[in-house]
């Protein structure tokens, strides 16, 4: 198993949506949607990498068995979304085509569901101008470029921490990364998901117009234990 979506589990972190606000009823598999095509396949800035706390997920999804039902996941990769610089990204572009059975085996590694394999190659990968594969190699590659802080690792015990000190974590495992490349988001006191900025070389780099955190910075919240 990777060391970090981890996104141990469905960091949120995203994650894209990864994990759904915890209460709510939504799945992340069906999370960061539009009602129907926009923008143009091929054309964007950048992109942004949500991670997932896949624990957060199960708490409220123990039915999603691929994901859960004690499979040590923390942070999975809930999405690699292209995104413009002045907000948003082209999402549901037309496309004929669907990632193939070796596509979704070598995927489900670090975004461990079927359902939300297909969410995403159709809402966010169609609009990057890849075939699956090329789009699910790139995210791979993406999951692997930012390092999951040690501690968050799969954690056995339940982590208490705040946005500041999640962020310092972060910032700890990947030098180059700092504030302004990265966003937290949060739901009703959980920490659903983290996103980080990704230049199309997938190195960090300052996020576009908003893109705000949307955590306290100093409320904790609970991590629950990998399980």
């Amino acid at each position: 198993m990777r060391s970090w979506m981890i996104v141990a589990g469905v960091m949120v972190l995203a994650a894209a949506g990864a994990v759904a606000a915890k209460g709510s009823g939504k799945s992340h598999h069906s999370g960061h949607s539009a009602p129907g095509a926009s923008g143009t396949k091929g054309e964007y800035d950048y992109y942004v990498m949500a991670l997932s706390w896949s624990p957060t997920f199960c708490q409220t999804h123990a039915d999603e068995d691929e994901q859960c039902g004690r499979k040590g996941f923390g942070f999975i990769l809930h999405g690699l979304w292209p995104q413009y610089e002045n907000g948003g990204g082209p999402e549901l572009c037309t496309t004929e085509d669907e990632p193939d059975r070796k596509t979704v085996a070598n995927t489900l590694a670090f975004m461990p569901s079927r359902r939300l394999i297909t969410h995403e190659w159709r809402t966010h990968g169609a609009c990057t101008g890849l075939d699956p594969a090329g789009y699910f190699g790139l995210a791979d590659r993406a999951f692997a470029a930012v390092r999951i802080p040690p501690e968050l690792s799969a954690p056995r015990e339940d982590v208490q921490m705040d946005a500041n000190g999640l962020v310092a974590a972060f910032k700890n495992a990947n030098p180059k990364l700092d504030e302004g490349m990265l966003s937290l988001q949060c739901s009703r006191g959980d920490l659903v998901e983290v996103r980080v900025c990704l230049d199309k070389n997938l190195a960090p780099r300052a996020c576009g117009k908003r893109m705000q955190s949307r955590c306290p910075s100093k409320a904790e919240f609970t991590l629950p234990a990998s399980q």
